[in-house]
Protein backbone atom coordinates (compact mmCIF):
# COMPACT_ATOMS: atom_id res chain seq x y z
CA UNK A 1 0.00 0.00 0.00
CA UNK A 2 1.30 3.44 -0.89
CA UNK A 3 2.18 5.96 1.77
CA UNK A 4 0.01 9.05 2.08
CA UNK A 5 1.53 12.43 1.30
CA UNK A 6 3.15 13.99 4.36
CA UNK A 7 4.64 17.09 2.76
CA UNK A 8 1.82 18.62 0.71
CA UNK A 9 2.54 22.18 1.84
CA UNK A 10 6.28 21.83 1.29
CA UNK A 11 5.65 20.43 -2.19
CA UNK A 12 3.50 23.45 -3.03
CA UNK A 13 6.24 25.80 -1.81
CA UNK A 14 8.84 24.02 -3.93
CA UNK A 15 6.56 24.28 -6.96
CA UNK A 16 6.31 28.05 -6.43
CA UNK A 17 10.10 28.37 -6.15
CA UNK A 18 10.62 26.40 -9.34
CA UNK A 19 8.09 28.47 -11.27
CA UNK A 20 10.09 31.60 -10.39
CA UNK A 21 13.48 29.97 -10.96
CA UNK A 22 12.65 28.74 -14.45
CA UNK A 23 10.56 31.68 -15.65
CA UNK A 24 11.39 32.45 -19.31
CA UNK A 25 13.70 29.39 -19.60
CA UNK A 26 13.92 28.58 -23.33
CA UNK A 27 15.86 25.31 -23.70
CA UNK A 28 13.05 22.92 -22.85
CA UNK A 29 14.23 22.52 -19.26
CA UNK A 30 11.56 24.90 -17.98
CA UNK A 31 8.93 24.68 -15.25
CA UNK A 32 6.51 23.02 -17.65
CA UNK A 33 9.01 20.20 -18.23
CA UNK A 34 9.37 19.70 -14.48
CA UNK A 35 5.60 19.77 -14.01
CA UNK A 36 5.11 17.13 -16.72
CA UNK A 37 7.78 14.91 -15.15
CA UNK A 38 5.95 15.21 -11.84
CA UNK A 39 2.59 14.31 -13.43
CA UNK A 40 4.09 11.38 -15.36
CA UNK A 41 5.83 10.14 -12.20
CA UNK A 42 2.60 10.18 -10.20
CA UNK A 43 0.80 8.41 -13.04
CA UNK A 44 3.39 5.63 -13.13
CA UNK A 45 3.56 5.44 -9.32
CA UNK A 46 -0.09 4.36 -9.13
CA UNK A 47 1.02 0.82 -10.01
CA UNK A 48 3.53 0.51 -7.17
CA UNK A 49 3.93 0.51 -3.41
CA UNK A 50 6.15 3.57 -3.07
CA UNK A 51 6.69 6.67 -0.96
CA UNK A 52 4.74 9.33 -2.83
CA UNK A 53 6.59 12.19 -1.15
CA UNK A 54 9.89 10.83 -2.47
CA UNK A 55 8.48 10.37 -5.97
CA UNK A 56 6.96 13.85 -6.09
CA UNK A 57 9.91 15.67 -4.53
CA UNK A 58 12.38 13.74 -6.67
CA UNK A 59 10.46 14.67 -9.81
CA UNK A 60 10.17 18.33 -8.84
CA UNK A 61 13.82 18.72 -7.82
CA UNK A 62 15.44 16.53 -10.48
CA UNK A 63 16.46 19.53 -12.63
CA UNK A 64 16.90 22.19 -9.96
CA UNK A 65 20.49 22.66 -11.21
CA UNK A 66 21.16 20.65 -14.36
CA UNK A 67 24.86 20.03 -15.09
CA UNK A 68 24.28 21.18 -18.67
CA UNK A 69 23.66 24.72 -17.42
CA UNK A 70 25.83 25.05 -14.31
CA UNK A 71 29.27 24.47 -15.77
CA UNK A 72 29.16 20.67 -15.55
CA UNK A 73 28.79 20.45 -11.76
CA UNK A 74 27.07 17.11 -11.06
CA UNK A 75 26.76 17.83 -7.32
CA UNK A 76 25.16 21.27 -7.36
CA UNK A 77 21.63 19.98 -8.00
CA UNK A 78 21.79 17.77 -4.93
CA UNK A 79 23.24 20.59 -2.86
CA UNK A 80 20.43 22.98 -3.77
CA UNK A 81 17.79 20.29 -3.31
CA UNK A 82 19.13 19.51 0.18
CA UNK A 83 19.20 23.19 1.12
CA UNK A 84 15.58 23.64 0.09
CA UNK A 85 14.45 20.48 1.89
CA UNK A 86 16.35 21.51 5.04
CA UNK A 87 14.62 24.89 4.98
CA UNK A 88 11.24 23.16 4.69
CA UNK A 89 11.94 20.67 7.51
CA UNK A 90 11.69 17.52 5.41
CA UNK A 91 12.98 14.54 7.35
CA UNK A 92 16.39 13.00 6.74
CA UNK A 93 15.19 9.66 5.34
CA UNK A 94 12.99 11.30 2.72
CA UNK A 95 15.84 13.68 1.86
CA UNK A 96 18.27 10.80 1.40
CA UNK A 97 15.94 9.06 -1.04
CA UNK A 98 15.16 12.26 -2.94
CA UNK A 99 18.86 13.08 -3.26
CA UNK A 100 19.53 9.61 -4.67
CA UNK A 101 17.18 10.59 -7.51
CA UNK A 102 18.53 14.10 -8.04
CA UNK A 103 22.16 12.95 -8.05
CA UNK A 104 21.72 9.96 -10.35
CA UNK A 105 18.83 10.63 -12.72
CA UNK A 106 20.79 12.15 -15.62
CA UNK A 107 21.61 10.21 -18.76
CA UNK A 108 25.40 10.18 -19.01
CA UNK A 109 26.07 8.23 -22.19
CA UNK A 110 24.86 5.12 -24.00
CA UNK A 111 27.38 2.80 -22.32
CA UNK A 112 27.62 4.51 -18.92
CA UNK A 113 26.24 2.62 -15.91
CA UNK A 114 22.88 3.81 -14.60
CA UNK A 115 23.16 4.16 -10.81
CA UNK A 116 19.46 4.61 -10.03
CA UNK A 117 18.54 1.76 -7.69
CA UNK A 118 15.37 2.71 -5.78
CA UNK A 119 11.90 2.03 -7.18
CA UNK A 120 10.97 5.68 -6.62
CA UNK A 121 14.08 6.67 -8.57
CA UNK A 122 13.27 4.32 -11.43
CA UNK A 123 9.76 5.79 -11.67
CA UNK A 124 11.06 9.37 -11.85
CA UNK A 125 13.80 8.41 -14.29
CA UNK A 126 11.23 6.78 -16.57
CA UNK A 127 9.10 9.93 -16.43
CA UNK A 128 12.08 12.17 -17.19
CA UNK A 129 13.12 9.96 -20.09
CA UNK A 130 9.59 9.92 -21.49
CA UNK A 131 9.88 13.72 -21.62
CA UNK A 132 12.94 13.32 -23.84
CA UNK A 133 11.07 11.36 -26.52
CA UNK A 134 7.90 11.78 -28.56
CA UNK A 135 6.59 15.10 -29.88
CA UNK A 136 7.68 17.20 -26.92
CA UNK A 137 11.00 15.37 -26.80
CA UNK A 138 11.66 16.33 -30.42
CA UNK A 139 10.78 19.97 -29.69
CA UNK A 140 12.99 20.05 -26.59
CA UNK A 141 15.88 18.46 -28.50
CA UNK A 142 15.94 21.16 -31.15
CA UNK A 143 15.43 23.93 -28.59
CA UNK A 144 18.51 22.73 -26.69
CA UNK A 145 20.52 22.16 -29.86
CA UNK A 146 19.91 25.74 -30.89
CA UNK A 147 20.81 26.99 -27.42
CA UNK A 148 24.26 25.37 -27.54
CA UNK A 149 24.85 26.35 -31.15
CA UNK A 150 24.66 22.93 -32.78
CA UNK A 151 23.64 22.66 -36.45
CA UNK A 152 20.44 20.74 -37.14
CA UNK A 153 22.19 18.07 -39.22
CA UNK A 154 25.48 17.29 -40.91
CA UNK A 155 25.46 13.99 -42.85
CA UNK A 156 29.26 13.83 -42.66
CA UNK A 157 29.24 13.47 -38.86
CA UNK A 158 28.07 10.07 -37.57
CA UNK A 159 26.68 9.30 -34.09
CA UNK A 160 28.81 8.03 -31.21
CA UNK A 161 27.72 5.66 -28.42
CA UNK A 162 29.69 7.26 -25.61
CA UNK A 163 31.43 5.10 -23.03
CA UNK A 164 32.01 7.88 -20.49
CA UNK A 165 30.23 10.96 -19.25
CA UNK A 166 33.09 13.35 -19.99
CA UNK A 167 32.96 12.67 -23.71
CA UNK A 168 29.17 12.62 -23.80
CA UNK A 169 28.85 15.96 -22.02
CA UNK A 170 31.57 17.87 -23.89
CA UNK A 171 31.48 16.71 -27.49
CA UNK A 172 29.35 18.74 -29.90
CA UNK A 173 28.04 17.28 -33.15
CA UNK A 174 24.57 18.04 -34.55
CA UNK A 175 21.07 17.66 -33.21
CA UNK A 176 19.98 14.71 -35.37
CA UNK A 177 22.85 12.69 -33.90
CA UNK A 178 21.26 13.11 -30.47
CA UNK A 179 18.42 10.86 -31.58
CA UNK A 180 20.87 8.00 -32.15
CA UNK A 181 23.12 8.76 -29.18
CA UNK A 182 20.26 8.95 -26.66
CA UNK A 183 16.63 9.36 -27.65
CA UNK A 184 16.13 6.19 -29.71
CA UNK A 185 17.88 4.16 -27.00
CA UNK A 186 15.54 5.19 -24.19
CA UNK A 187 12.64 2.88 -25.08
CA UNK A 188 14.73 -0.13 -24.10
CA UNK A 189 16.01 1.50 -20.91
CA UNK A 190 12.60 1.97 -19.26
CA UNK A 191 12.15 0.32 -15.87
CA UNK A 192 8.37 0.23 -15.38
CA UNK A 193 5.63 -1.44 -17.40
CA UNK A 194 3.75 1.84 -17.84
CA UNK A 195 6.95 3.61 -18.84
CA UNK A 196 7.62 0.94 -21.47
CA UNK A 197 4.07 1.21 -22.78
CA UNK A 198 4.18 4.99 -23.20
CA UNK A 199 7.69 4.84 -24.64
CA UNK A 200 6.63 2.49 -27.46
CA UNK A 201 4.23 5.05 -28.91
CA UNK A 202 6.62 7.98 -28.48
CA UNK A 203 9.50 6.00 -29.98
CA UNK A 204 7.45 5.27 -33.09
CA UNK A 205 6.64 8.94 -33.47
CA UNK A 206 10.37 9.75 -33.48
CA UNK A 207 11.05 7.05 -36.06
CA UNK A 208 8.37 8.54 -38.29
CA UNK A 209 9.77 12.03 -37.78
CA UNK A 210 13.26 10.94 -38.84
CA UNK A 211 11.94 9.24 -41.98
CA UNK A 212 10.18 12.43 -42.98
CA UNK A 213 13.20 14.54 -42.02
CA UNK A 214 15.55 12.61 -44.32
CA UNK A 215 12.99 12.69 -47.11
CA UNK A 216 12.73 16.47 -46.90
CA UNK A 217 16.49 16.89 -46.42
CA UNK A 218 17.11 15.12 -49.74
CA UNK A 219 14.24 17.06 -51.32
CA UNK A 220 12.76 13.71 -52.20
CA UNK A 221 9.37 14.91 -53.45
Amino acid sequence: MQTEFKYIQQIKQIEQRLMKLFKNESTGHDWFHTSRVSKLSMHIAKDYNVNLDVVCLGALLHDVSDHKFNGGDLEKGGQIAKKWMDELNIDAVVQLNVLHIVNNISYKGAQVENKISSLEGKIVQDADRLEAIGAIGIARTFAFGGFIGQPIYDPEITPTLYQNFESYSKERTHTINHFYEKLLLLKDKMHTSKGKEIAEERHQLMENFLKEFYKEWEVNL
